[in-house]
């Protein structure tokens, strides 16, 4: 018995389980202090009604002999019908026409993320942005794929463009990105498109946050570029979308137009998820069901509003310190430039104990991450003005 060695070229922690360590420790050694935590993306704002309603009648639904629901429909790879019809609707109101068998249901975009590599070789080349979002080169790390970096960086604010020099078989995209908050104009992504088809790739195409954008010079699925069902896949998320983080769900579009080599991937994605998924619950889909209505949209998006305030708290306040950042608008994420000239980890130490304030070095999202800082839009409002005064109050100093 041999173990996968490749998991020995890891980094011995990831980084969100460090921040959540150190954390802890200041914590425990000072219990008097209020800790204000703006550094893990998980939502504080409760399901909508209409979400909660659902899945009320969806247990009620597993009471009685006459609906009970075990296991899902079509090998379980697939979600039931009335949650496949409201995300073809939502795809619809976007300009985007889906097929039902090209929608699978998930327990959240970061399992899909991973596990789409099933599909690829292991010589395959991978091509992601630095800096990003550690799912996308640790999982390639794991089955020991050579990686290949895009420099996001200040000259280009944080949105890398495909270089033709470079070749590429599979590309990671987030847009609007974690953990810049930067995002692709449409504009912009045909030239990724471009490139993926030139070379012959495949674009995965992280988008958890697109319910984030208001902006309409702004993608909100790479399918509204023309010729992007024949080299990309979708990944979406209800976490943040509908505060879905501790529900889980989520759904990966692979068009049937996506062929390489001869064969269907949207064919190789199923009968890769009927042999290692066994689907997301009943309860659970028909809460993500009424998500996409009209009234679950509209008080989602009373969520999304606030959390979109809470950035704008966050942005203003960086503004009044002359502080350069990324996000804020568009995203519920604020990429900072660190000041007095810290790198990530000096600056988070320092925020922790002087401020009290938790936020996500940001050297621990690669290279380029160095030198920068990311704080989230996910707090509650309260919090997220309190440590905002916090910050504003010790950086003046």
């Amino acid at each position: 018995m041999k173990i996968n060695s490749n998991f020995l070229n890891l980094k011995d922690s990831y980084l969100f389980a460090t921040v959540g360590r150190k954390t802890t420790e200041f914590k425990k050694a000072h219990p008097d202090k209020k800790v204000i935590r703006l550094s893990i993306g998980d939502v504080t704002r409760p399901l909508a009604p209409v979400v909660i309603g659902a899945m009320h009648r969806a247990v009620d639904d597993m009471s009685r002999k006459e609906t009970f629901k075990g296991y899902g429909p079509d090998q379980y790879c697939y979600g039931y019908e009335a949650l496949i019809d409201s995300i073809k609707g939502s795809y619809a109101r976007k300009g985007i026409a889906l097929e039902s068998a090209e929608v699978f249901v998930s327990d959240g975009a970061k399992s899909d993320l991973g596990n789409i590599l099933d599909l690829f070789a292991p010589e395959n080349t991978v091509l992601v942005p630095d800096p990003v979002y550690p799912v996308y080169v640790d999982t390639n790390i794991m089955a020991g794929r050579k990686i290949l970096y895009a420099d996001a960086n200040l000259a280009n604010g944080f949105l890398p463009m495909p270089d033709f020099s470079v070749d590429a078989d599979i590309i990671y995209l987030c847009s609007p990105n974690n953990p810049t908050g930067a995002a692709y104009t449409k504009e912009q992504l045909k030239e990724w498109v471009r490139y993926a088809t030139e070379k012959n790739a495949v674009l995965l195409y992280d988008a958890a946050y697109e319910y984030f954008i208001t902006d309409p010079a702004l993608a909100r699925s790479i399918y509204q570029i023309e010729g992007a069902k024949k080299c990309a896949i979708e990944f979406c998320s209800y976490s943040k979308t509908a505060g879905f983080t501790g529900v889980r769900c989520g759904y990966t579009v692979v068009p049937q137009e996506l062929v390489r080599e001869g064969v269907s991937l949207n064919k190789l994605w199923a009968r890769r998820q009927s042999t290692k998924f066994n689907g997301v619950s009943y309860i659970t889909q028909m809460g993500a069901a009424a998500v996409f209505t009209e009234e679950g949209e509209k008080e989602i998006s009373e969520n999304l509003d606030y959390y979109r305030e809470n950035a704008k708290i966050i942005a203003n306040c960086l503004d009044g310190l002359g502080i350069f950042y990324t996000g804020g608008k568009n995203s519920p994420y604020i990429w900072m430039k660190c000041p007095l000239g810290m790198d990530s980890w000096e600056f988070f130490d320092y925020l922790l104990e002087n401020a009290n304030v938790v936020g996500t070095p940001g050297s621990g999202f690669g290279k380029n991450g160095e030198g920068f800082f990311r704080l989230t839009a996910f707090g509650t409002k309260e919090d997220t003005q309190e440590a905002c005064s916090r910050i504003e109050l010790l950086l003046r100093k």
